[in-house]
């Protein structure tokens, strides 16, 4: 029996995939690992590309008709036999002691639970760059997804998220959301009393989307996704969700402000993206990144904050009980 099941939901990104499981080969442990590719119903199938890594691998590729990212963990998990499962993102690669740190902490401190941050990797491209910057930095999402300060408690993120198969299926798995149905999971394992924990040094090179305007879609979800999970979870909505709405609403007014009032108010705007170039230049050590991480940090805040004032008016003045973005692109860019 492996001591991990690393389960990789896949749709229409065979060559990803192929970066992923190359990764996987160089990992010092790999013998204790077994892999499940899932196909989530992708026109581009990755079978053929897997097929020479199950001379390096113990690994296993299933078809399913697309259900989404849930469902399709959920499916490989029941084909899982590890003592714990790893769930990684297939746009990510591995360093190859990922596998070696994971083990040793868990040796030493066995959470039921547990995730790792992501970072950019040297050879990714400037805009990848800029995105992995965006969503990691205490300045746009206030440290929450595996930072060193944060503004919310840790929930692991399925990018890079572990969990005993025991736990796993104790709580029933993920849910049907098409997205955000990550964080709803941690939230049910933290709910049920199960320890949860960041493990800093096992962290993933995550490519994420290449475009922004995939990057929007991206963000846009998971704005309308966090009403859902206020509705779900008591005491899920925090004020670092909320501010990304306020910067939204906060932009026109300053505009309002610095043509009516005094024209220092419509500073506010260019002076936030001028420190954000600043430090994603310093940060990243490229003043071309730095330069696109303005743009996509403006594009992470401005796009959660959008999806979540849409969301909210949607259940309040609809009464729709969710509200579900690209429900039929989540995939696409």
């Amino acid at each position: 029996m492996a001591r991990i099941s690393v389960i990789i939901p896949v749709y229409n990104r065979p060559d990803e995939v192929v970066e992923l499981l190359d990764s996987l080969t160089m990992q010092a442990l790999k013998s204790e690992i077994e892999v499940i590719v899932i196909d989530d119903g992708s026109e581009k199938s990755c079978e053929t590309e897997i097929e020479p890594f199950k001379k390096q691998l113990d690994i296993k590729y299933v078809y399913q008709k697309n259900q989404g990212p849930g469902p399709a963990r959920n499916n490989g998990a029941k084909m899982a036999s590890g003592e714990y499962l790893v769930f990684l993102d297939s746009d990510c690669v591995l360093p190859s002691d990922y596998l070696r740190k994971t083990i040793e902490h868990l040796d030493r401190q066995p959470f039921d639970c547990f995730g790792g941050p992501d970072r950019a990797h040297k050879f990714f491209t400037p805009i990848q760059k800029a995105i992995s910057y965006s969503m990691t930095s205490v300045f746009t999402t206030g440290g929450i997804r595996g930072g060193d300060k944060k503004m919310d408690k840790f929930y692991p993120r399925s990018f890079n998220l572990g969990v005993k198969k025991s736990v796993f299926d104790k709580i029933n798995g993920f849910c049907d959301m098409r997205y955000g149905e990550d964080v709803d999971f941690s939230m049910r394992v933290v709910e049920n009393g199960y320890t949860v924990g960041l493990i800093d040094d096992t962290f993933v090179y995550h490519k994420r989307r290449n475009t922004f305007k995939s990057f929007f879609k991206q963000v846009y979800s998971s704005g309308t996704a966090r009403i859902e999970l206020a509705s779900r979870h008591k005491g899920a909505l925090k004020l670092v969700h909320i501010l990304p709405a306020l910067f939204v609403i906060g932009i026109p007014v300053s505009i309002i402000l610095g043509l009516t009032v005094h024209y220092a108010f419509a500073l506010c705007l260019p002076i936030w993206l001028a420190f954000i170039t600043i430090h994603a230049t310093i940060s990243t050590g490229s003043l071309k990144v730095g330069l696109l991480g303005a743009i996509s940090s403006l594009i992470q805040i401005c796009g959660y904050g959008i999806g979540f004032i849409v969301a909210l008016g949607m259940k309040i003045f609809r009464r729709h009980k969710k509200y579900v973005a690209f429900q039929n692109t989540f995939y696409k860019e």
